[in-house]
């Protein structure tokens, strides 16, 4: 009886502990702005194009870039998705720990909340635009527009800090990383060929210039510039040449009209150069309307 008394009052504290840790974990983080459903639903990996696939959500987009040194991951959507990316990057089947590179778009919580844990599990060099490392390093809380209440996502230091006009180069790819600041100070849109058995395709992921509610374009505290930013990223990216293009969110590009689960492999439905047009022709709209309303 004394026996089963103390095992009883382990079985307890155990569950006491195990309950504590719990919530303890769960109330870690600050509550983000915003959270949607699909950002954490499930969706069939696809090769795109060549050496590229996609492995995110639904709607978070990640890309793996497949190379014969190792593996480059754009993106990671939320913490919870971590174990969703490895299981479609192993169905494709690749292997999660050739992940060498960690890319991201920009340095918002559903982008970049598995970045600590991926980086954890396989080792990965983190690399992300000067303008946006700060925000990496303390979890959100310094982010010019969404921040101030505490860390949103796992902090985590960058390996190397990317500039204008820097060039990724790993395993015969050359990736060009440009500057498009304004969603975030660091927010970056990716460059590069890849190759077919029929050709080769510029590709372009695009870092869609989405001005956020909580933006005021007469100058936020820690931003002064951010409209000056804007007219510039907008203006940059009418410009931009590409073959194929792709976005932080799988609906900014329209991927769900132009891929379905089990569609056969077929480039050619990304390379939207009118959609894209469409796009950033909204994104200037809606950014002259809020200046003339500043």
């Amino acid at each position: 009886m004394k026996q089963f008394k103390q095992s009883r009052k382990l079985i307890i504290l155990a569950l006491i502990f195990t309950c504590t840790a719990f919530f303890s974990s769960a109330q870690k983080y600050a509550t983000p702005p915003i959270m949607q459903a699909n950002w954490s639903q499930d969706y069939e990996p696809f090769r795109i194009v060549g050496n590229l696939y996609y492995v995110g959500t639904y709607d978070l987009a990640s890309y793996l870039i497949v190379t014969p040194k190792g593996n480059i991951l754009i993106n990671t959507g939320l913490a919870e998705s971590v174990p969703m990316i490895k299981t479609h990057i192993e169905k494709l089947g690749f292997k999660f720990s050739d992940i060498k590179i960690l890319l991201a778009t920009h340095a918002h919580y559903d982008h970049v909340a598995g970045m600590a844990e991926i980086k954890k599990l396989t080792g990965a060099t983190l690399m992300i635009n000067e303008n946006d490392a700060g925000v990496m390093a303390d979890g959100g809380n310094s982010d010019y527009a969404i921040g101030g209440k505490g860390a949103m996502f796992e902090p985590v230091k960058v390996d190397r800090l990317l500039h204008e006009q820097d060039t990724i180069k790993f395993g015969g790819m050359q990736i060009i990383p440009l500057h498009h600041p304004g969603h975030t100070k660091g927010a970056t849109s990716f460059l590069f060929d890849v190759k077919d058995d029929n050709r080769t395709y510029r590709v372009l992921i695009a870092n869609m210039p989405t001005i956020l509610d909580q933006t005021n374009l007469a100058g936020m505290p820690t931003y002064p510039d951010v409209a000056k930013d804007y007219a510039r990223t907008l203006e940059n990216m009418k410009k931009v040449n590409f073959d194929i293009w792709l976005a932080s969110h799988a609906a900014q590009c329209n991927l769900h009209t132009k891929h379905k689960p089990g569609d056969a492999y077929r480039p050619e439905a990304f390379s939207d150069r009118a959609g894209y047009d469409a796009a950033i022709d909204k994104f200037q709209k809606d950014y002259n309307r809020r200046l003339a309303n500043k």
